[in-house]
């Protein structure tokens, strides 16, 4: 008898021939990411077992276990051998004052009993064992979960701790985060990390215009989100002259429009530098002036890499709900100007064309601009 940590995986499942690179990306993220720990860990058919831990750090483990992508939910279980000897000695010793219900999992055909007889006998077990247990399938108040595996291995569980699922972390490239100070971006970042993208961030900031209050808020924001994300290398790009240019030789309502297809030719211009396959951005269709059908395709024209774009049928509360959840939302709030709303026009363009924007972007030294903004930037490596 001992006691494991049980792991659960999802889409893995569907990979194919393809499952066993999954999995073994999925093994060493769990590994890099209880580093902290001492532990054994081990693949089995179906499942991961964590084992000889410190029980006094399970649930700071279990926590972290959690924050690993493409995994479903984590279990804490006790080994037994797979005979119905040890299976029923255990499950003798539960106490129930309730109803309950045992759930038989057989992935080893071999075991005796199928998963129906075992419930059965189990079942008969606690009734004899505990006077005031019922039997309730629909509406229990005690599962006990019974995982009878291969390797003459059978794990008991009373309930699976929700995981983040998607995919292991690094198994779908490397993509760049435009990051702002704002709540959309950071969600943004930990939906694409979800379906297994490692995430570069770039911020610019307008510094006189921008305090060191703002740009220290979205170091704080990289740092939460590389509780999801593992390591970041954040890019800080100053944006001052540029904004600056725009402001003085392109009409207010196109500024906006302008300042992020600049950024946009920045943005690549860092993914060419750090072989980075993707831009992602917080944008959701018409919650501003820039995030219009037409202002995304205007944006969209002066990049050739995809731009992934996860949020963009969500609605406010959505991404609220989520930030909350990932622990950026409190970050996210505070008053902390960033470089998109210092020179915000009165009325800027909801419905941009590409030619005006052109005609627009004529007044200005595009390309002297981006290599001057990339001779700015810092870089910051953030660590969870």
């Amino acid at each position: 008898m001992k006691k494991v940590l049980l792991l659960k995986f999802g889409e893995l499942f569907l990979k194919g021939k393809n499952k066993r690179e999954f999995e073994k990306l999925l093994m060493e993220n769990i590994k890099r990411k209880l580093s902290s720990f001492s532990f054994n860990l081990e693949q089995v058919v179906g499942r991961i077992i964590i084992s000889d831990y410190d029980e006094m750090e399970e649930n700071l483990i279990v926590k972290n276990i959690t924050t690993v992508f493409g995994l479903v939910g984590v279990s804490k279980a006790t080994m037994v051998n797979s005979t119905l000897e040890e299976i029923c000695d255990f499950v003798s010793n539960i106490k129930i004052d309730g109803t309950f219900r045992v759930n038989v999992k057989r992935a080893d055909k071999k075991f005796p009993l199928t998963s129906v007889e075992l419930e059965r006998k189990l079942g008969e077990v606690i009734l004899n064992k505990n006077k005031n247990a019922k039997v309730d399938l629909h509406n229990p108040e005690y599962n006990i979960n019974v995982e009878v595996r291969f390797n003459n291995e059978t794990f008991i569980y009373y309930e699976t701790i929700k995981c983040d699922g998607g995919l292991p972390l690094g198994s779908g490239g490397k993509a760049l985060l435009l990051l702002s100070g704002g709540i959309d971006s950071p969600v943004a970042g930990y939906l694409m990390a979800k379906r297994g993208l490692k995430i570069e961030a770039v911020h610019f900031h307008s510094y006189p215009y921008t305090s060191e209050q703002a740009k220290e808020k979205v170091i704080t924001l990289a740092k939460e989100l590389s509780l999801y994300c593992d390591e970041i290398k954040l890019h800080i790009v100053s944006f001052t002259k540029i904004q600056e240019q725009i402001h003085m030789n392109c009409d207010s309502e196109y500024m906006i429009t302008i300042m992020r297809r600049i950024m946009m030719r920045i943005a690549e211009k860092l993914c060419e530098q750090n072989e980075l396959g993707a831009i992602i951005t917080g944008e959701s269709l018409g919650q501003v002036a820039s995030q219009t059908m037409q202002s995304i395709n205007v944006t969209n024209s002066v990049v050739s890499l995809p731009v992934f774009r996860p949020l963009i049928a969500f609605d406010k509360e959505d991404i609220v709900e989520i930030a909350k959840k990932i622990g950026t939302f409190e970050t996210s709030i505070l008053p902390y100007e960033d470089c998109c709303t210092v020179f915000l026009p009165k009325y800027p363009v909801i419905k941009p064309t590409i030619k005006k924007a052109e005609y627009q972007e004529k007044f200005l030294q595009i390309d002297e601009l981006v290599r001057e903004a990339l001779n700015t930037k810092e870089e910051i490596i953030i660590k969870r």
